[in-house]
């Protein structure tokens, strides 16, 4: 599907692959709520969800003692799959209610302009509907958790519900979308302890920097747009520093997730995760173009292979834990 939706035409979104599975597999009716929910970008239910599973390994390895059951320090399935659903709901919600206060602003900007409102291709209506929807979904996985991960979980609403509109009064709305994409932080860690300690709350801190990174090297594709319709971004405030404010951001984050893991006693082998993850981080910010839109979006999509290492790495130190004994 090689056609750019406008409201002459259906077809994809601007930044969408061409050849998607949304495209091959659904019908045409579908392919506006598809894309309200982002089916055709996963990018953004990943990093939604890394902030969740890392939590949940964190919290099933932490004080691992050596010899231990293996089951027994690594997270549990149910609570992965969990999250995974939820993750894709919640994104999806997320994305339908900003389009929804977006509208205009989407309406203004190249990249965003063929998004289903915009074009015409689902009514206000239809999109708070599908909203609903998502939403129950959301809340049919949350009540599956323990009381207290529940009313967490519900706590987050106040987030989600001002990030649309931070890039109206703030030059840090990447702050909001890092308070909100990093709340699984702190979710993971009470769906399996029933309560938070000072580590998930380090995670959480690392997490939104690490989004904060991530999302301005996203903004940089839309900043000539934004500046004509008046949209504040940490790419517009950051310009030709962007790069110096990564290396803070991104090494502070892996401060925050290096404390962390310290203060959950993971077992050390979980840090060559967060090593790794650093090195992909310092690859992302010496080959930044940032006027280079294609670029920053490949960038962008990579923070996925920083989530796998990170969670890797905790995976790898409860299971070292378990087995070394043996050697």
């Amino acid at each position: 599907m090689d056609t750019i939706q406008s409201r002459q035409a259906r077809g994809r979104v601007a930044d969408a692959p061409s050849g998607h599975w949304v495209y091959r597999l659904l019908p045409r009716g579908a392919w506006p709520y598809a894309q309200l929910a982002r089916w055709d970008r996963p990018i953004g239910w990943q990093l939604l969800l890394w902030p969740c599973w890392w939590s949940l390994a964190m919290a099933a390895s932490a004080g691992a003692e050596p010899g231990a059951p293996i089951a027994s320090v690594l997270p549990s399935l149910w609570l992965l799959a969990l999250f995974l659903v939820g993750a894709v709901a919640m994104r999806g919600a997320g994305c339908t209610y900003n389009d929804l206060v977006d509208e205009d602003i989407d309406e203004a900007v190249e990249r965003t302009r063929s998004r289903p409102l915009p074009s015409g291709q689902v009514s206000p209506r239809q999109a708070w509907a599908f909203l609903v929807a998502q939403a129950l979904v959301g809340l049919l996985v949350l009540l599956q958790f323990n009381g207290f991960a529940i009313l967490l979980g519900m706590a987050s609403l106040a987030v989600v519900a001002v990030y649309p509109f931070a890039k109206r009064f703030t030059d840090w709305p990447q702050l909001f979308l890092g308070l909100a994409f990093s709340w699984g932080a702190l979710l993971g860690w009470a769906a399996h302890h029933g309560g938070l300690s000072l580590a998930p709350f380090l995670l959480y801190c690392g997490s939104i920097l690490w989004v904060i990174g991530y999302d301005t090297i996203y903004a940089h594709q839309d900043k000539e747009d934004d500046a004509i319709v008046g949209v504040r971004s940490t790419a517009r405030l950051f310009g030709e520093n962007t790069k110096p404010w990564l290396i803070g951001l991104y090494g502070t984050a892996l401060l925050f997730f290096a404390v962390a893991f310290a203060n959950a006693a993971v077992p050390m082998p979980a840090l060559a995760g967060l090593v790794a993850a650093g090195a992909h981080m310092a690859r992302q910010v010496r080959t930044l173009d940032i006027d280079d839109p294609d670029q920053c979006l490949a960038l962008f999509k990579s923070n996925t292979v920083v989530g796998w290492l990170i969670f890797l790495g905790l995976l790898g130190g409860g299971l070292w834990a378990a087995i070394s004994p043996y050697f």
